[in-house]
């Protein structure tokens, strides 16, 4: 058992507790992170009919690429594991773009446009959240870090950690730029 603030984190009594698999997920993940500050942003499209909550640093590390499509959305985002993210509601309110290889899922909301989150090429394990796209309130500094999607392949050999940012119990913050 170990204790994360105020969260008791004996994983095998938060899964009697609560048998939900989400929640179980998240505590699972709030105990592997012990030491981690870790807060529940939530988000979602303009319109609302999106919306999410993911649990993050609240010091965002936050990709600005330019790549063909992140040029053209202008598409700033931070990425988290996909066990970090849970899409509310508006399902049934999104559509997806792919081009190239793909492996990246550009989702957006059908009604407004807004791409709140993707799961991005990079980390197709993950989720790219868009900060913009965050309710006030649970960010407490971004740092932006370029990335050279123009020449996609030789950037992600260069990035030493790009891809661990997808992985339960990583975190990158302003003050953790260690590989970055």
């Amino acid at each position: 058992m170990r204790w994360l603030g105020s969260i008791r984190c004996d994983f095998q009594l938060q899964a009697n507790r609560f048998p939900n698999k989400h929640v179980t997920q998240v505590s699972a993940e709030l105990c592997l992170n012990v030491g981690m500050e870790l807060v529940k942003h939530s988000g979602g499209c303009h319109c609302g009919a999106v919306r999410f909550e993911v649990w993050s640093s609240p010091d965002l590390h936050v990709f600005h690429c330019n790549c063909s499509i992140c040029i053209k959305k202008q598409n700033h985002h931070f990425i988290v594991p996909k066990n970090h993210f849970t899409l509310l509601q508006g399902f049934d309110n999104l559509t997806t773009y792919t081009f190239n290889t793909h492996v990246a899922q550009h989702t957006f909301c059908k009604t407004c446009g807004v791409q709140s989150f993707y799961t991005p090429r990079s980390n197709p394990d993950g989720y790219g959240v868009a900060p913009h796209c965050l309710d006030p309130g649970t960010v407490s500094s971004i740092t932006v870090e370029k990335f050279g999607g123009e020449k996609w392949e030789e950037s992600m050999q260069a990035h030493k950690s790009i891809r661990d940012m997808s992985k339960p119990g990583e975190t990158y913050s302003k003050n953790n730029t260690t590989g970055i």
